[in-house]
């Protein structure tokens, strides 16, 4: 895979926030006919076969280790975004974005071991309790979906770099992704299939999955695993602040959930913590 010019790192993350967060505002409106978890299984097909089409992974050599490794990614950043649809059907869009980032900015911060990330932690831990509004009483099950995806995005990062590194990132995040499409098809779906399995057969359902699953997932992660070739963990977590305020402003614009006052300060302080503990 070519190397990208540092110059256009940003650049990377500025269309990969918004490709992702506009897939989930599509995703939201689904949330109206569709549980969460098979929304997030749509958006895993429509992205593994996006991604098998553009990739054609199989031409790789593939050993047992490295499909382990790309079906453990692939079961990550699935279950990464269960969680996150978990949340977002229950608080804002940015909000559950700014609690979300507990898990880069405890990456970030692992990664360089600097005195000034205690501050990051703290920064970040009160950006999250101003947007978990803990003097407001925010909803606590959205609340608790956002911080499990908080620890499954780190895991996403460390397992992402791994196969990154390894020199088929793309080529993993396709096969992974398959591969957790396949596993996690049955205890996804069943809770939709038990309450309304007739909205599978409406071509809007399939439709809007395909969108999440391409906005949110092929593109993003696509340029995530470009780019974690190219810089190191404590970076691409510092990069990643760049998706608090472009989830709020989606939010805003696509769903009408402007933030409130805390909400706002929690998102800054939330980013402010990804500044301190970058290297």
């Amino acid at each position: 895979m070519a190397r990208v010019p540092a110059w256009s790192v940003p650049l990377f993350f500025v269309v990969g926030a918004v490709s992702q967060y506009a897939g989930a505002a599509v995703g939201v409106f689904l949330f109206e006919t569709t549980d969460p978890a098979a929304v997030a299984w749509l958006r895993a097909a429509a992205a593994a076969v996006a991604l098998l089409v553009w990739r054609r992974p199989w031409r790789t050599r593939w050993t047992r280790r490295t499909v382990i490794a790309a079906g453990g990614f692939g079961i990550v950043t699935v279950a990464m975004n269960v969680a996150f649809f978990e949340a977002i059907a229950r608080i804002p869009l940015g909000t559950a974005v700014a609690i979300e980032f507990l898990g880069p900015v405890a990456v970030a911060a692992l990664g360089s071991r600097r005195a000034r990330d205690l501050v990051a932690v703290v920064l970040a831990a009160g950006g999250v309790a101003a947007c978990a509004g803990v003097q407001a009483g925010a909803d606590a099950l959205g609340v608790g979906f956002a911080l499990l995806a908080a620890a499954l995005w780190a895991g996403y990062i460390l397992l992402g770099k791994r196969v990154a590194d390894a020199g088929a990132g793309l080529d993993s995040l396709a096969v992974g992704m398959t591969i957790a499409a396949v596993l996690l098809a049955a205890p996804l779906l069943v809770g939709q299939l038990v309450h309304d399995a007739s909205v599978f057969a409406d071509p809007r359902t399939w439709l809007l999955g395909a969108a999440v699953g391409v906005l949110s997932t092929a593109v993003p992660y696509g340029l995530d695993q470009v780019v974690l070739t190219r810089i190191g963990r404590a970076r691409f977590a510092l990069l990643l602040a760049l998706l608090p305020a472009t989830a709020a402003i989606v939010g805003a614009i696509a769903l009408a959930q402007r933030p409130t006052v805390a909400e706002a300060v929690g998102i800054a302080l939330v980013m402010a913590a990804l500044v301190v503990a970058s290297p």
